[in-house]
């Protein structure tokens, strides 16, 4: 066997053994108390729009013209989530909190935005709309995320009604929704007294590739 040859036996095998240990560790609690909420291989432990997002090399997918809400089965109430997202040129998705399924998960749950900050169709949006943001509510710090096409890591700590958002290391959200007395929007917002209900993720139709989401259960 050559060397050219070993190399892409093992180029090919990679993605499909990395697939394999994510599925091993998925529902399974780590060192550090995280459980992994995705196999790496298919939507199992998922409900809603199963057909809209596919689990591609390890990665759970939002292709072009995917999309809808994908949920976890379980709800969660306090949380720490951490995952991993890449973006195409103007994508948009979101995640949902505490949100029940069936509904906009924006007003009924809670929406934190997942964008392409750096897209010049997105130029003239509402602070509150902008990546991180708590949707219509509290809008974030700008200026953490990556350029389009790189890895960033996220992490959403939900600890009764104080909400924290981390880009890539920098705490952009650090909101107590208890002391809000009007939103950002105007509008009404009963999701953001739910203590409890389904993660997910909210798609656009834009491509956005996710790894590593994982959560560890708070206890109060």
């Amino acid at each position: 066997m050559t060397r050219r040859t070993f190399a892409l036996m093992i180029a090919l095998c990679l993605p499909a053994a990395l697939g394999l240990a994510a599925e091993k560790d998925a529902g399974k609690p780590g060192e550090d108390g995280f459980v992994s909420l995705f196999n790496g291989r298919d939507l199992a432990g998922w409900i809603g729009a199963t057909k809209g997002y596919v689990a591609e090399n390890g990665l759970l997918v939002c292709p072009q013209k995917g999309g809808g809400n994908l949920y976890t089965e379980k709800q969660y109430g306090n949380f720490h989530l951490k995952f991993e997202f890449k973006l195409a040129e103007g994508a948009n998705n979101g995640l949902g909190i505490r949100t029940p399924t069936g509904v906009d998960a924006a007003y009924h749950g809670m929406e934190l935005q997942i964008l392409d900050d750096s897209s010049p169709r997105y130029a003239k949006l509402k602070p509150y709309q902008y990546h991180g943001s708590i949707y219509g509510v509290v809008p974030c710090k700008r200026g953490h995320q990556n350029k389009v096409g790189e890895w960033n890591s996220q992490e959403v700590v939900a600890d009764g009604p104080k909400i924290k958002v981390i880009l890539n290391g920098t705490t952009i959200v650090d909101a107590d929704l208890s002391t809000i007395e009007k939103t950002a929007d105007g509008r009404n917002h009963p999701g953001l007294h739910n203590k409890t209900g389904h993660i997910g993720f909210l798609g656009h139709g834009s491509r956005v590739e996710f790894r590593n989401i994982r959560i560890k259960e708070l206890t109060e």
